[in-house]
């Protein structure tokens, strides 16, 4: 706040005295349009202790609400919100929390559900490593590059021959009995359990549907920018300027 209350002219703590008599509300932001939107779902967190659920229409957030950790329950209030609001939804796009693809189904219907092909890359990633060494992870890997090159019909044909080709070392055991390369499991376990999502975009080319998510992780970086530049702030300022910048992103 020096550099503002130098830039301003007035003290900081009349400044601090301003600021904490701005109103910040979560909530629905904004009144549902005439219009369907796409929506694009993500979470964003501040430390440990907290962070902000919010919803996106592709131009600006019109739904965010603090979150300890990201839960369906959480998602659930929010889009029941939308729905009493008369929002009309085109699409879902999300990051493929598990709970999240039951629960957009049962409050908005048939609506199509896109996973973000960013986090799923990045989630064979984390299971896989930028460098696998096993033969079944490296043809996983090459298949993952081509996510959003290859025909839809032809990425999953690859998907379930590799499954095939690699059969054994899938479903190799240990001295123990339990299955030796449990993260190579993990990962096509993933891709297999978010097939029906990943392609929404091509299915559906009408209706214009986000396949990441990354204009609104993009917010998310300018955001903590934004908030990083004020270290001053205490947790309770620090939150209400959150909120603040999230109303108008």
């Amino acid at each position: 706040m020096t550099d503002i209350s130098a830039d301003l002219g007035v003290s900081i703590p009349k400044l601090q005295q301003e600021f904490d008599k701005i109103i910040t509300s979560e909530g629905l932001q904004y009144k549902a349009p005439e219009e369907a939107i796409n929506l694009l779902i993500d979470a964003t967190f501040f430390g440990r202790e907290y962070g902000f659920l919010c919803f996106h229409d592709t131009q600006k957030i019109i739904y965010f609400a603090e979150i300890k950790t990201e839960t369906v329950r959480d998602l659930r209030s929010g889009l029941r919100e939308l729905k009493e609001a008369k929002y009309k939804i085109k699409s879902v796009t999300i990051d493929g929390r598990r709970g999240y693809y039951n629960a957009i189904k049962k409050i908005l219907g048939p609506v199509p559900v896109q996973m973000c092909l960013f986090h799923q890359k990045a989630i064979i990633r984390r299971y896989i490593t930028d460098k696998p060494k096993s033969l079944c992870g490296q043809d996983l890997k090459r298949l993952m590059e081509n996510l959003c090159k290859e025909n839809q019909q032809n990425f999953i044909d690859d998907f379930y021959k590799l499954t095939e080709i690699h059969h054994g070392t899938l479903n190799q055991r240990n001295e123990k009995g339990g299955y030796t390369h449990t993260s190579l499991r993990s990962a096509f376990r993933s891709l297999q359990t978010n097939m029906p999502y990943i392609f929404a975009y091509t299915d559906a080319q009408s209706l214009k549907i986000p396949p990441t998510i990354n204009h609104l992780e993009g917010l998310f970086g300018h955001l903590k920018e934004k908030i990083n530049i004020h270290r001053g702030l205490n947790k309770s300022r620090k939150k209400k300027a959150i909120k603040f910048f999230l109303k108008f992103f």
